[in-house]
């Protein structure tokens, strides 16, 4: 079942979207809200204008909204046991230390 779960996380995030698809988007509140609630960091406005990101307030609102969906630690003892990594995204927040804590858990059981 590990094995199945590990080959899921390595396809989804084949899944997410490269630099070549992102350019000319014209929904970036989307391409903010995708990123964050994937765990992912916030992209920089360097990453941003490279990619011709014309709307950058869209990107960050987008992101802001998607990182309270994704930092809830409601969901983080799950996102661990799903073996899915963290990079310390909701650290930052309100109830980050929360979030890790529950993370960690999960993280714990999903490796024994």
């Amino acid at each position: 079942m590990k094995i199945f779960i590990a080959v899921l996380v390595l396809v989804l995030a084949g899944c997410s979207s490269s630099p070549a698809k992102l350019q000319g988007k014209s929904n970036w509140y989307q391409v903010g809200y995708k990123d964050a609630i994937r765990g992912n960091d916030e992209r920089s406005f360097t990453t941003l204008s490279s990619l011709n990101a014309t709307q950058e307030s869209s990107y960050e609102a987008g992101y802001a909204d998607g990182l309270e969906q994704y930092c809830n630690p409601d969901r983080a003892y799950q996102i661990g046991l799903n073996g899915q990594g963290y990079q310390g995204t909701c650290d930052h927040t309100k109830s980050g230390q929360k979030f890790r804590l529950e993370w960690q858990r999960g993280w714990r059981d999903y490796n024994q």
